[in-house]
C-alpha cells in the first residue's frame, strides 16, 4: 500500500478530529477521502504529510513512517491545497525554475506542457494571480517532478466549472503513473475520476470501497405493488429510508445483487408488480448513508 491509517486518532484538547481512522490507499489509485467540512479530511492529510503529529496510531507513507518523512521521500510526494502558501512576489515561470534543482526526476517538457494546458501566465508574479490560477500553478508545480504520490487537499474548491474541468483533465492524464489521494467534499466533481473512495462523517470511518464495488451494490429501489401493504413492513437492516406511498415502496438497498433481490424482496412483501433499481451517483451515496449513520448515533 502506497498509505496505511491504523487506528489513527487525532485530538485538539478534548475535541477529536480524527477517531480510530483505518484506511488503505493501494498503488496505482485514485482515492478520495470524501465528507462534509469538518469531517476530518484535512486532519488526515496533515497526519499524512506530518504537518501535524498523531495523537494515537500509526501512519505509513511509501513504506516509511509519517513521523520519519525525509527528503527523500517528499522528493516522491506532490502536494497541492486550497491554501497552500506561495511566495507572492515571484513570477510563475522564475518560481519552476526554481524548483527544478530539487527533483532529480524534474521532467521539464512536462512542466511545459502543463504550462500550455493550464494557461499559466508565466511572467505574472503569483502574488496577482486569482485562486484558481494559483491552485492551477501549485498542481504544474507538484506534476513536473513525476511523483509517486499525489496529495491533494481540497484542490476544487472555490474553483468556478472551467477550472475545474481543467484540473480534473489534467488530473486525469496523470493517474497512469501517479497514485492520487484527494480530500473533497466536491462530489459531483470527482466522482468521473476516483477508483476507490472513503466515507468520513465527524472524523470517523463509516465506510471505504472500490468505486466499481460501492456503484454495484447500492442502488435507489422503487417497487410497485398490486395494492397497498396492510401494516408494518418487517424490513431488512441493509435497506435505508423505506417508504411507502399507497402502492408504491421505494428504498435504498446497500446490499443489492440481481441473483438473490427477487427473493429478499418476496420474503418481505408479496403482490409485486413492477421493481425499477437505478445506480446512485456518489453524492447521493454519501448522503444517504450519512443520515443513516447520524440516525443510527442519535438512537444510541
Amino acid at each position: 500500500m502506497i498509505v496505511e491509517f491504523r487506528n489513527v486518532t487525532k485530538l485538539y484538547g478534548r475535541h477529536c478530529a480524527l477517531r480510530d481512522f483505518s484506511v488503505n490507499v493501494p498503488e496505482g489509485s485514485a482515492f478520495a477521502l470524501v465528507g462534509t467540512n469538518g469531517a476530518g479530511k484535512t486532519t488526515a492529510i496533515k497526519c499524512l504529510m506530518n504537518l501535524i503529529p498523531l495523537s494515537h496510531g500509526r501512519l505509513s507513507v511509501l513504506g516509511t513512517d509519517s513521523r520519519l518523512l525525509s527528503t527523500r521521500e517528499f522528493s516522491r510526494i506532490g502536494y497541492v491545497s486550497e491554501n497552500q502558501a506561495l511566495p507572492r512576489s515571484i513570477r510563475v515561470g522564475d518560481y519552476l525554475r526554481y524548483l527544478r534543482p530539487f527533483y532529480s526526476t524534474w521532467d521539464i517538457e512536462l512542466e511545459q506542457r502543463l504550462i500550455r494546458q493550464l494557461r499559466l501566465p508565466e511572467d505574472r508574479k503569483i502574488g496577482e494571480l486569482s485562486h484558481g490560477t494559483r491552485v492551477k500553478m501549485a498542481l504544474a508545480c507538484a506534476l513536473s517532478f513525476r511523483p509517486v504520490l499525489l496529495v491533494l487537499d481540497e484542490p476544487f474548491s472555490g474553483l468556478d466549472p472551467l477550472m475545474r474541468d481543467e484540473l480534473t483533465d489534467t488530473l486525469m492524464a496523470q493517474l497512469e503513473e501517479t497514485t492520487v489521494l484527494l480530500s473533497s467534499h466536491e462530489l459531483s466533481e470527482i466522482e468521473t475520476f476516483i477508483t476507490h473512495v472513503a466515507f468520513l462523517d465527524a472524523g470517523r470511518l463509516l465506510f471505504q470501497d472500490p468505486i466499481a464495488d460501492l456503484s454495484d451494490r447500492l442502488r435507489e429501489v422503487r417497487v410497485t405493488l398490486t395494492a397497498a401493504p396492510v401494516g408494518a413492513l418487517q424490513v431488512p437492516p441493509e435497506w435505508l429510508h423505506v417508504r411507502v406511498v399507497g402502492n408504491v415502496l421505494s428504498f435504498v438497498d446497500t446490499n443489492f445483487s440481481d441473483g438473490s433481490f427477487g427473493d429478499r424482496l418476496s420474503s418481505v412483501i408479496s403482490g409485486v408488480r413492477e421493481v425499477d433499481a437505478q445506480p446512485m451517483g456518489l453524492r447521493h451515496i454519501f448522503t444517504t448513508l450519512a443520515r443513516a449513520a447520524q440516525r443510527q448515533e442519535s438512537a444510541l
